[in-house]
């Protein structure tokens, strides 16, 4: 994939230059991206007052942040303790099974990324699915894949 380095100074220009602006610079850079790519951590190095040693610090200390491209829909399965217990691990076969991936992984069509998570914070409506900032619960492994069905059925919204 071609970086658009235009695209990079602007973000900069928009968030600033010194370090305590690195976490908004590299938020907004993800946004566009869809992740953090090194070329683009050198780019901010060279044209601000961070280095890339502090910019990959921050990438890879914070879970926010991703080296590799992830799909357009994140689908975060919560394998915290409410949800472990009411089969998360089965959440995360059957969609293993309906996506054709992993856990961790992108489809081949960069649609969906599959993404264990430790915890979404919706303990009582567990086991928990998030996909981008909506909230599935109370699911077993049928109403799990039902939901990527209804998002491919809907164009890619709900």
């Amino acid at each position: 994939m071609s970086i658009d380095l235009a695209l990079v100074d602007t973000i900069v220009a928009d968030k600033g230059v010194d370090p305590t602006k690195a976490i908004p610079v590299l938020q907004a850079v993800q946004e566009k991206f869809r992740h953090v790519p090194l070329q683009v951590i050198e780019r901010i190095a060279a044209t601000t007052e961070m280095t890339e040693s502090q910019l990959y610090g921050v990438v890879t200390f914070y879970s926010q942040f991703r080296l590799t491209p992830v799909g357009e829909k994140i689908v975060k399965v919560c394998h915290g303790t409410a949800c472990h217990v009411g089969g998360a691990e089965g959440l995360t076969e059957a969609l293993e099974a309906r996506l054709g991936v992993k856990d961790g992984e992108n489809t081949p069509d960069m649609k969906y990324t599959l993404d264990s998570v430790a915890c979404v914070g919706c303990c009582s409506l567990a086991p928990v699915v998030m996909v981008e900032d909506k909230v599935f619960g109370k699911l077993d492994r049928k109403k799990a894949a039902k939901i990527i069905d209804e998002y491919d059925s809907s164009g890619g919204s709900r």
